[in-house]
């Protein structure tokens, strides 16, 4: 009587050949941070257009800036040149509405 072999999967005994398993490689991990940050970007330009809130205006020149240092190659430059865009125009117009220096925000 033949001793069991421990591993069934690495039996030859039919005559079948055992391949070793090797990894697929993944494709590169797509990063979601240039599309979160263009999001965050478009809603703190709402904000401080519709809301004339300046802090709001200067963190969407802010997160237009890290969407488009960390966008792919492949992404529409439109869709960045208009967020960019948009960010710039809500700090004008929150300026040209009223030009005071923006105040301390905790007090």
């Amino acid at each position: 009587m033949a001793a069991a072999n421990p591993n069934p999967n690495l039996s030859t005994s039919d005559g079948a050949k055992v391949y070793r398993y090797k990894a697929v490689p993944m494709s590169p991990f797509e990063d979601p941070l240039p599309d979160y940050m263009n999001l965050l970007g478009m809603i703190f330009s709402m904000c401080g257009l519709m809301l004339k809130m300046k802090w709001a205006a200067w963190a969407s020149i802010y997160c237009a800036f890290i969407s488009f240092a960390n966008a792919r190659a492949s992404d529409d430059a439109k869709q960045l040149f208009s967020s960019f865009l948009l960010s710039v125009s809500s700090v004008v117009m929150s300026y040209l509405q009223n030009p005071q220096p923006m105040g301390n925000l905790f007090t």
